[in-house]
């Protein structure tokens, strides 16, 4: 029989950690109803008027949708009150939310994407809920900005919800990934994809392509090679893919194998990448490599980075292991 999302937490935590005090499955707990609120508005989309642009940005510039601003509310909501936090920190938030008064405060810090890859939205293409889940400094009490500014791999845990044909949560706590599909008959979470590993091998990338002027020279090489195909030097056929949704290209890739790109560049010479640190790229690096997988931004491993600041970017070059490292190796050369 399958479990449940929170059974198999708890069965992990009390062989891993017997003395656990359940604070972190209270917390999971909470996002989970988080993210099945999440589904549901996603699910309705136009029947609920939540479909279209807000009419504002966030602190990225980025113009926000009505559900970006409307599941950032959810995910609060939902977490805020059950004494597990000492504060959280939203892509789509200026500044760090910090527990109100009125509610007990808790050991963990959580960070999270309420909506990735929101642009699809209104065309009915799938997009996720990305988290990632952080001890609060010991002895802090009220956290600061400076206090979610831990390399990745300090992370408790790292998540993300797919909403698409079936709405799916993919964990990692450390201890390999594992992937639970949303029953709706009986609203949980069940184990569907237990220990979830990436294919060393692939012949499948992902990058937007309209970019390509814009990419280093390493890049530009890897891209050339397997476009080419098997007229090119590597002497194989590869097949491109880009939905525009981390979520949906990372979790490809856990189910099949690949490699996902959204390197550096020049287009906005401001900016050292188009991802979060802090959302996005740490919590998926962390599953990415728990399940066998490299997360490199080209030059440095990505969770050993020390974020700078709460919206830092970083490019990402995350999938199938030997084919990230041909890219990291062509940095290297270049």
């Amino acid at each position: 029989m399958s479990k449940g999302l929170i059974q198999f937490i708890i069965e992990e935590q009390r062989a891993a950690a017997p003395g656990a005090t359940g604070d972190f499955t209270g917390l999971l707990s909470d996002i989970v109803v988080a993210c099945k609120r999440i589904a549901h508005d996603v699910n309705k989309g136009a029947l609920i008027g939540v479909l279209g642009s807000a009419g504002s940005e966030n602190v990225q510039g980025e113009t926000q949708k009505k559900l970006d601003i409307i599941t950032n509310e959810i995910f609060i909501e939902s977490t805020v009150w059950g004494g597990h936090l000492a504060a959280m920190a939203s892509e789509e938030m200026d500044d760090i939310y910090k527990i109100p008064a009125q509610y007990p405060k808790g050991k963990y810090l959580v960070v999270f994407d309420p909506l990735d890859g929101s642009s699809n939205i209104d065309v009915n293409i799938s997009v996720g809920t990305i988290f990632s889940i952080l001890r609060a400094p010991e002895g802090v009490e009220d956290p600061t900005a400076d206090d979610f500014l831990q390399p990745g791999v300090t992370q408790v845990c790292g998540g993300y919800v797919l909403y698409g044909p079936a709405t799916m949560m993919v964990i990692t706590t450390g201890h390999g990934v594992n992937g639970f599909t949303l029953d709706g008959d009986i609203g949980e979470f069940m184990l569907s994809h237990p220990n979830m590993t990436i294919p060393e091998d692939t012949l499948e990338f992902a990058i937007n392509a309209s970019n390509e002027r814009f990419w280093e020279a390493p890049i530009q090489r890897y891209v050339d090679e397997c476009v080419k195909g098997k007229t090119g030097p590597r002497g194989i056929n590869f097949n491109m893919r880009w939905v525009a949704s981390m979520v949906a290209e990372v979790h490809r890739i856990l189910v099949r194998g690949g490699v996902f790109m959204y390197p550096k560049d020049t287009k906005d010479p401001t900016k050292a990448g188009k991802l979060r640190l802090l959302y996005e790229a740490n919590p998926m690096s962390f599953i990415v490599e728990q399940a066998g997988g490299v997360s490199s931004t080209g030059y440095e491993r990505i969770m050993d980075i020390k974020p700078s600041g709460l919206h830092q970017r970083v490019p990402v070059i995350l999938g199938s292991k030997n084919e990230v490292n041909r890219i990291i190796s062509y940095h290297k050369e270049a």
